[in-house]
C-alpha cells in the first residue's frame, strides 16, 4: 500500500487551518486570502511541504556567502502582519520588500483597490512579477526603487506594510500615509525585531500593536548601522546605539577572565516581552550572540544562542539567564546575571534591577507603547528611548 501525496490544496486548507488554531489568522478575510493564493507558485523551486509549512521561510535571492537576501517570509508572520495591518476592500497600499505572494494575498484583500509592491533589488522585482503574472494577479503594479526615498512621488496609501526589518522610517513613508493610514513595519532596535503596526499621531506615530518577528534586513540608503565585533571564535557583539562601547580586545579578555552570577528573586517569563524592556532600558545596550559549541562548552548561557540584550561598558558586560525555581511563579524560573569583566559586580546590580522591575510592573503582554517621533532626540537619552536617523523611538511601558 502506498500513501498518496498531499495535493497543494489539502496541503494549502491545513495551513490556514493551523494558522487559525495559533491565532495567527483571526479574521474571516485574512482565511480567504490565504485559501485562495496558491503560496507554492510563488516558490516553485521548494518542495510543497516547505511551501506549506506555518514557520518557514522560502528563499528567494541569496548573496555571494549564500546568506539571504530576499525571501517569502513565514506565513505565520505575514498572516500575523495582515491582521494588524486591517487591510479592507477598496484600499490603496504599499507593500515595501516584494516576494510576491505577500502582495497577492494583499491583493485578495483590497478588492478593486489598488496593490504597489515595491524592491530595491530588480531581479527580486522580475521574479514576483512573473509569479504574480502567471497566478492571476496581474493588477498589483510593481516598482524597482530603494525604499528609503523612492516611496515618495507613488502617492497616498491607506496601508504601507514592510516586509523587511526596518531601523528607521523615512520620512516619506509619513508623509505617504493617509490621514487614517496604518503603517506596520518591522521595527529593529539593537538588533531586536517587532513587527509594529503603528497610525498617525501628530507628526510622528503611535503603535497600536506590537509582535515577536524576524526579517532579512531592509538594503539600500536606509540600511542598519552595522558595529560587530568578535570576543572570541562563535562569541559577537553588535550594537547600533553610538553610546555603547565596543572594545574587542578589552571585553575579550572581560569574558576570557572569571564570571559573576547574580539571582533576582523575580520570574522569569514571557521572554520576548522582556527582551525588549532590556533592549530599550538598558544604559548602554548590545546584543550578545554565542554559537551552540560554545553554549555547550559552559562559557556562555543558551540565552545568547539568538541574541540576547546585553550591558557593556568599556572593560565589562553583563547579560540575562535563568534558572528553575517554582517560587517565582507559574513559569517556574527565576530570573538572573552573568556578567564578566572589571566592574561585573555593577553592571550585574544594573541588570538586575530593571529585571525586577519588569517581573513586578509589568510582566504581561502588550504592556508597551511604541511611538516614532520625528526629528533630533532629546540629548542625553532617557530611558526607553533609541536614537535613530530620522527621528527616534520612545517607548513607554504601563
Amino acid at each position: 500500500m502506498t500513501l498518496e501525496t498531499p495535493t497543494p490544496e489539502v496541503l494549502r486548507a491545513g495551513m490556514v487551518a493551523a494558522l487559525r488554531d495559533e491565532d495567527a489568522i483571526v479574521s474571516s478575510s485574512v482565511e480567504a486570502a490565504f485559501t485562495a493564493v496558491p503560496r507554492h507558485q510563488f516558490a516553485p523551486e521548494a518542495t510543497l511541504e516547505a511551501a506549506y509549512d506555518l514557520h518557514g521561510i522560502l528563499p528567494v535571492k541569496k548573496d555571494e556567502h549564500g546568506l539571504d537576501m530576499s525571501v517569502i517570509s513565514a506565513a505565520h508572520l505575514q498572516a500575523v502582519m495582515l491582521e494588524q495591518a486591517g487591510v479592507e476592500p477598496g484600499m490603496r497600499v504599499l507593500e515595501i520588500g516584494s516576494g510576491g505572494y505577500n502582495a497577492a494575498l494583499v491583493q485578495e484583500l483590497v478588492g478593486d483597490g489598488e496593490v504597489v509592491t515595491l524592491d530595491i533589488d530588480a531581479d527580486v522585482i522580475a521574479r514576483a512579477r512573473q509569479n504574480l503574472d502567471a497566478t492571476g494577479y496581474g493588477r498589483v503594479k510593481s516598482v524597482v526603487a530603494d525604499a528609503e526615498t523612492g516611496v515618495a512621488g507613488l502617492g497616498t496609501f491607506d496601508r504601507i506594510i514592510a516586509t523587511v526589518a526596518t531601523w528607521d522610517i523615512p520620512p516619506p513613508w509619513i508623509s505617504a500615509l493617509s490621514e487614517k493610514g496604518r503603517l506596520v513595519t518591522p521595527l529593529t532596535v539593537c538588533g531586536t525585531t517587532r513587527s509594529v503596526a503603528f497610525e498617525r499621531d501628530g507628526d510622528g506615530l503611535v503603535s497600536l500593536s506590537y509582535r515577536l518577528s524576524h526579517f532579512v534586513p531592509l538594503q539600500g540608503e536606509g540600511a542598519a548601522p552595522d558595529r560587530k565585533i568578535m570576543l572570541r571564535d562563535g562569541v559577537a557583539l553588535q550594537s547600533d546605539n553610538e553610546e555603547a562601547p565596543l572594545d574587542a580586545k578589552a571585553l575579550g579578555r572581560a569574558l576570557a577572565g572569571g564570571r559573576l552570577e547574580q539571582w533576582t528573586g523575580a520570574a522569569y517569563d514571557l521572554p520576548d516581552e522582556l527582551e525588549w524592556f532590556m533592549t530599550l532600558n538598558l544604559l548602554s545596550p548590545a546584543r550578545l550572540h554565542a554559537s551552540k559549541d560554545v553554549i555547550d562548552s559552559g562559557l556562555m548561557e543558551p540565552s545568547a544562542r539568538l541574541g540576547v540584550a546585553t550591558l557593556v561598558s568599556d572593560d565589562s558586560f553583563a547579560y540575562r539567564t535563568r534558572r528553575p525555581n517554582p517560587a517565582t511563579g507559574t513559569a517556574g524560573f527565576e530570573s538572573g546575571v552573568v556578567a564578566h569583566g572589571p566592574q561585573a559586580e555593577e553592571l550585574a546590580k544594573q541588570y538586575a534591577e530593571l529585571l525586577r522591575r519588569w517581573a513586578a510592573d509589568h510582566q504581561r503582554r502588550g504592556a508597551a507603547t511604541i511611538r516614532y517621533v520625528p526629528g533630533p532626540a532629546p540629548s542625553p537619552l532617557p530611558p526607553g528611548t533609541a536614537r535613530k536617523r530620522h527621528g527616534h523611538v520612545a517607548v513607554t511601558w504601563a
